[in-house]
């Protein structure tokens, strides 16, 4: 044993359990106390870049969509979902255009409902009809005070799959997914 040991055994050996109980309690108290501040300071730390915007970027203006198609429920639901993933998603205010950081302009350049997709049958003789509808549209994002174009896509097109009889879950589904698409673009510039 080395000396350094025998003098920690001899310390502790004289030490009554009360004592040493005390010790070990007192120590707990600081390496938790420790641990704690390293837990409370590791919460401050975040990234930044990797698809947030900058944050001079506060506000958009976002242009209903000039419609091409014989769907006029198409540009408000467009509208209201791109309102709506700015928000959210890119942490973006509503401002006139005037006062806006980005402003989105857009046409709805075809729809294409009731495309088959397949049919299925059961045992029992009963057949149920997939379908599929197209959605295209032209996009530009530009960021007012450069003029610079964050997005600027043309014929972006997505599909959605619906049930016989069930358009709106269809259009639902290509429409969000025109919105994935849309925030991964801007995200993709910074």
């Amino acid at each position: 044993m080395t000396p350094s040991g025998a003098a920690v055994e001899n310390t502790v050996g004289k030490l009554t359990r009360r004592q040493l109980v005390h010790r070990v309690l007192r120590n707990s108290a600081r390496i938790s106390l420790a641990l704690g501040m390293v837990a409370v300071t590791g919460g401050c730390y975040g990234f930044s870049g990797g698809g947030g915007l900058p944050r001079t970027l506060k506000t958009v203006a976002i242009q209903p969509f000039d419609n091409q198609t014989a769907a006029p429920e198409l540009q408000r639901e467009l509208f209201e979902q791109l309102r709506s993933i700015m928000r959210d998603r890119l942490n973006l205010r509503e401002a006139p255009e005037a006062r806006a950081d980005l402003v989105v302009r857009g046409t709805i350049v075809n729809y294409d409902v009731d495309l088959p997709l397949g049919a299925a049958a059961d045992g029992r003789n009963t057949a149920s009809n997939r379908r599929r509808l197209q959605l295209t549209i032209d996009i530009e994002i530009v960021e007012s005070a450069t003029s610079r174009m964050l997005l600027n896509k043309k014929g972006l097109s997505r599909e959605g799959q619906y049930a016989e009889g069930g358009e709106a879950t269809g259009r639902k589904n290509a429409i969000e997914s025109l919105m994935t698409d849309i925030v991964e673009g801007v995200q993709s510039q910074w």
